[in-house]
């Protein structure tokens, strides 16, 4: 009887010990799975009507693919502008490092839009991504009109301040290579903007110069190297949060890291694709010199010249006897 009742003693300490041994989340109640929501954010497929170029004279052409779904007035004024070469020699008068690369100002100050009247805004739920196209404006909610930046690295504390027309698609590594400066002392121009359905001559910059894509290539690693350190230092501040147990900032910061990494990601994507421009434009051909002039015919040898005939004996002088000749009659009579 004793013995029996050791055992059932033993079996019983046993049982507590594994439940204090069991993690926390197996002693949690089920909890019925949370229902998907649909990514609003994910861009449809591009169509042409929707594919913005703009050759950039930092060496290539960048696609831009915009959302009309999000922002219809906005990016309806950017195809009117396009297809009236408002954009065309257009420079990028306002360029941050590490933040965004403005242009679309006709007086290249920032004071400066088209004729039309400017635009309310139409603030989505687009991230401030790197690679983002978005409308510039003043304090002035209704103030955009032609100006817009295009984000180098995430910003997202401009989230529901500025209107988001699109994104990056192709050549991201000529927008890094954008000059900086507020303004630049040598601003990159947009050579020419056109859209996709209206089926765009080919790339204005149609040889990429070798200087021009090692430097988008060198400012998309950099761009790479410093998202990477980004999405880091996010990551350890989700873990410190967690750890005190704040799980509001966690999952902020937690969600700041995985932004930062896929910004890294498109980046070092970037960097290798001009790199690879680099390559290719190092292999091009230098171009033919001109043919040289064709040298002009000799000039004919001249020709024996008969030799000058001997001037006439100049006249005598006049005889100064002879009768002086009539004054004229004065005028009027």
């Amino acid at each position: 009887m004793r013995k029996s009742g050791f055992f059932l003693m033993l079996l019983g300490l046993l049982a507590v010990l594994g439940l204090l041994a069991a993690p926390a989340n197996a002693r949690k109640p089920k909890v019925a799975p949370e229902p998907v929501v649909p990514d609003t954010t994910a861009p449809p497929p591009a169509e042409p009507q929707n594919i913005w170029y703009l050759d950039l004279s930092t060496g290539g052409r960048v696609a831009i693919q915009l959302r009309p779904d999000k922002a219809p007035k906005s990016v309806e004024r950017i195809k009117t502008l396009t297809r009236q070469h408002f954009y065309d020699g257009l420079t990028f008068h306002r360029v941050i490092d590490g933040f965004m690369a403005q242009g679309g100002d006709p007086k290249g100050n920032g004071e400066g839009g088209s004729s039309l009247p400017d635009l309310e805004p139409e603030f989505n739920d687009l991230p401030h991504v790197r690679g983002v196209v978005s409308m510039a404006k003043t304090d002035e909610p209704n103030s955009a009109n032609s100006q817009f930046f295009i984000v180098l690295q995430p910003a997202l504390r401009l989230d529901g301040k500025y209107t988001v027309i699109g994104r990056v698609i192709s050549g991201m590594a000529y927008v890094d290579a954008i000059e900086r400066g507020e303004p630049p002392a040598n601003p990159s121009k947009i050579v020419h903007a056109s859209m996709g359905a209206d089926e765009p001559a080919p790339a204005a910059v149609t040889q990429v110069p070798p200087e021009a894509a090692e430097k988008a290539a060198e400012a998309a690693a950099k761009a790479a190297s410093e998202q990477a350190v980004d999405a880091q230092l996010q990551a350890e501040e989700a873990r410190k949060a967690a750890n005190a147990g704040n799980a509001a900032d966690a999952a902020a910061e937690a969600a700041r890291s995985q932004t930062s990494a896929q910004g890294a990601a498109q980046a070092a994507s970037d960097a290798a694709q001009a790199a690879g421009d680099a390559a290719k434009a190092a292999e091009q051909p230098a171009p033919a010199a001109p043919p040289a002039p064709a040298a002009e015919p000799a000039a004919p040898a001249p020709e024996a010249v008969a030799p000058a005939p001997e001037p006439e004996a100049a006249a005598p002088p006049p005889d100064e006897t002879a009768a002086p000749a009539p004054e004229p009659a004065p005028a009027g009579q």
